[in-house]
């Protein structure tokens, strides 16, 4: 596994390298340029991205990181901000960012983050991101959903999903299974023209509220 590390503080840096997985190769680079061109050259052979979000630097940290998830979208990123900002978690998971948590992180945490996102899941974690989908629909430039198209089923996996239910949460009040909801996602995700399940729990929360 290699992870790149957009990082500038040294003691954040040394905390990452203790509590990564083990056997897991970090590549450290110290700017948006640097990330870039690791980015380019590797091949897409990084699993994660890793980005410390300075206090000095982080809001112009935030616009250049929505800048290289715009390029490299496929791209696993998870941010891991020195200040808590409400309004800068909404701006880069929009964009199509992983997951956000602490910096100095518990090696068992970090574990389990990535795991989440390995699944496809968002993390923040649950009560963060549901608090998201609820309070900040009508603070995103965001239009409502075009649900023409979506079956019934998928229409139910849209409205679980508004709701700010995980994956295993919807299988179970569909009684169907984990790999059932995620066929659902990205058959809607398709049909709907959206990247990730943030972006289509914002459209929905306004299709719904508009009706």
């Amino acid at each position: 596994m290699k992870i790149l590390c957009w990082n500038t503080d040294d003691a954040v840096w040394e905390h990452w390298l203790k509590v990564v997985p083990q056997g897991a190769e970090l590549v450290r680079v110290d700017s948006l340029v640097a990330s870039r061109r690791a980015l380019i050259e590797s091949q897409q052979t990084f699993q994660y991205c890793f980005v410390y979000l300075a206090d000095d630097t982080f809001s112009s940290q935030v616009e250049e990181l929505v800048t290289l998830k715009s390029e490299f979208s496929a791209q696993s990123m998870l941010v891991f901000p020195n200040q808590a900002s409400q309004q800068a978690a909404l701006r880069l998971f929009s964009i199509g960012v992983n997951g956000q948590c602490a910096p100095y992180i518990g090696e068992e945490q970090l574990s389990l983050v990535l795991s989440v996102i390995d699944s496809g899941e968002i993390w923040g974690g649950k009560a963060f991101i549901q608090q998201l989908i609820s309070q900040s629909a009508e603070q995103v430039d965001s239009p409502s959903l075009e649900m023409d198209g979506l079956s019934e089923r998928e229409m139910d996996v849209v409205r679980y999903v508004a709701e700010g239910l995980s994956n295993k949460q919807v299988a179970t009040e569909m009684a169907i299974t984990e790999r059932t909801v995620k066929a659902h996602l990205t058959s809607v995700f398709k049909k709907t023209d959206t990247r990730d399940r943030l972006a289509l729990a914002l459209k929905a929360k306004r299709h719904f509220s508009v009706r």
